[in-house]
């Protein structure tokens, strides 16, 4: 097509297309194989930008095209190693090995006895208090919603859990306490 001739529509996107892959690709799968360590990824990454820069529409974005394809690129890079590193973790050696804590006889008496001694546990604390502890930690219910059912404000229900929890641990740990001396 002569430089001067009228340009079909789409014609004009399909050139510049074509020109940012012929000018570009093999220096960005190169940059992208580096930073990926694999050219089937480089490769499938490259495609996504230009798919990517293309779907933008705008002709005016063309004209800095190289920058921004790289930084597109590089952005889609980052993605797929940050999916690569939360997928593929491997497992611990030995996992295998390890025992199953709720295997234990003695741990599961020991939890026996503290879900057993938590009613009276809340029953020695405020009404509120142990209520907000129930509507929360037991019947799953969010602060706001427990906050809705005792008619206080959310920041009270979680200073109420927090206090209930706090007591709870120092009475339990009395307990397990006990319990070890026992065991001795």
């Amino acid at each position: 097509m002569p430089p001067g001739a009228p340009v079909p529509d789409g014609a004009g996107a399909r050139a510049s297309a074509e020109d940012l892959v012929r000018d570009f690709n093999q220096s960005l799968v190169r940059m992208l194989q580096l930073r990926l360590g694999s050219y089937d990824d480089a490769w499938e990454v490259a495609q996504e930008a230009y798919a990517k820069l293309l779907n933008l529409g705008n002709e005016t974005t063309i004209s800095f095209h190289r920058a921004y394809l790289f930084r597109i690129a590089q952005n889609l890079a980052t993605d797929l190693l940050r999916r690569r590193a939360h997928t593929e973790q491997p497992a611990p050696d030995g996992v295998d090995l390890w025992p199953d804590p709720g295997t234990s006889p003695e741990r599961s008496a020991n939890a026996a006895q503290l879900v057993e001694r938590l009613p009276a546990l809340l029953a020695e604390l405020p009404y509120n208090c142990a209520e907000a502890f129930r509507l929360v930690r037991v019947q799953q219910l969010s602060f706001a919603d427990a906050a809705g059912v005792l008619g206080l404000t959310e920041r009270m229900v979680r200073i109420h859990v927090a206090r209930a929890l706090t007591y709870c641990q120092e009475r339990l740990d009395g307990i397990t306490d006990e319990w070890e001396e026992e065991q001795s």
